[in-house]
């Protein structure tokens, strides 16, 4: 008879101490990487003189889907300055860029005017 008020005294222990170990609150991780603005990364690599068409081509789409397009417009003339712009998406933003700034598209050296919108 003894033994059944400290089983029972166990069991209650041990099932408040498993509650109480669920219902914490779990402790806050950190993402690195969803607080880093991959932008100013690669600007500050393209500062330090590590510039390839690949960056050029992130920074000018990043910037475009920003709506900044001052900046898609100068990283966009960088990337077709080193290669040729034959990838219609991105010479179709480029025009939507320069169309955004008010600029004449029909005398860029960069895109032939097609005569469509």
């Amino acid at each position: 008879m003894k033994r059944f008020p400290l089983a029972l005294f166990l069991l209650l222990f041990c099932v408040s101490f498993t509650l109480t170990a669920q219902s914490s609150s779990p402790e806050k991780t950190i993402d690195v990487n969803k607080d880093v603005d991959v932008v100013k990364v690669y600007e500050q690599v393209v500062k330090e003189g590590y510039g390839t068409p690949f960056i050029y081509k992130k920074l000018a789409n990043a910037h475009y889907f920003k709506s900044n397009y001052g900046a898609a417009k100068k990283w966009f003339e960088k990337l077709f300055s080193i290669e040729k712009p034959t990838d219609a998406t991105l010479k179709h933003r480029y025009t939507q860029t320069l169309k955004a700034l008010d600029l004449d598209t029909r005398e860029n050296k960069y895109i032939t005017y097609s005569g469509t919108n």
